[in-house]
């Protein structure tokens, strides 16, 4: 567990209880997951040359969510066909994700352990919301990639670090807006997405789409960005091998 930061892993077990509460602790996530799930899928659709509107779009696709959590990525990749592997540091969010899944009659398959240990490669690899936590970076992307197949895909998200970020992603999601615990988030943890493209570049890996999600409260809603990636973004890139 070289990439685990204990301090972030005692926070977000300590949430774990509340990874299916959509006002809880973690309902920023659940604002966002259509969003993000939309963008997962349009990526994967492109890559793999399958119908966005088919129910069944990810048919036969094995996919693994590193930072699984409670689930809340897996089960709607599940309901699209896929065949989904969830792999988190945490025991207690893979309890409650293995007992959310039991509830929702959905075949996933959960494990309790780090991408540096998971021994097993699929079509797509996902690390969404979780590259801000780890002790080193460098270590934990190389430990995603080589989780990938030879021409598969790997989508990252994360949140940037700019002041914009600062100001929304800690001031306002934490202190104001109360979003979030205090302390969830380091700012100078956060990855800009030079720095998440030098650590893909090591492997010879050239990202293929950065796209921004934003946020907009007269609404309360999230959205994509083709300009706007001062906050939150998406990161994808063809895993060629």
């Amino acid at each position: 567990m070289s990439n685990i930061n204990q301090k972030e892993l005692d926070n977000f077990e300590n949430m774990a209880n509340e990874w299916w509460d959509v006002n809880g602790s973690l309902k920023p996530l659940h604002k966002l997951n259509p969003t993000r799930m939309a963008y997962i899928k349009q990526q994967i659709c492109a890559h793999y040359d399958r119908d966005f509107n088919d129910f069944t779009a990810l048919k036969d696709l094995n996919i693994l969510d590193i930072g699984c959590g409670g689930g809340l990525v897996c089960e709607p990749l599940s309901r699209l066909g896929a065949n989904v592997t969830g792999i988190d540091a945490g025991e207690k969010a893979i309890e409650i994700a293995k007992e959310h899944a039991t509830e929702s009659n959905i075949d996933i398959t959960y494990i309790c352990e780090t991408s540096d240990m998971h021994d097993k490669q699929y079509d797509v690899v996902l690390a969404l919301e979780i590259i801000e936590h780890v002790d080193n970076v460098e270590e934990f992307v190389q430990s995603v990639l080589k989780c990938v197949k030879p021409d598969g895909l790997v989508i990252f998200s994360t949140l940037n670090r700019t002041q914009k970020s600062f100001a929304l992603g800690i001031v306002a999601a934490e202190y104001l807006l109360r979003w979030v615990p205090r302390g969830t988030h380091d700012w100078k943890k956060f990855i800009k997405p030079s720095e998440l493209a030098k650590y893909l570049k090591i492997s010879d890996i050239e990202p293929h789409d950065i796209t921004g999600l934003t946020y907009n409260p007269l609404i309360d809603r999230f959205s994509l960005s083709q300009k706007d990636m001062d906050v939150n973004y998406f990161m994808s890139a063809i895993v060629k091998k």
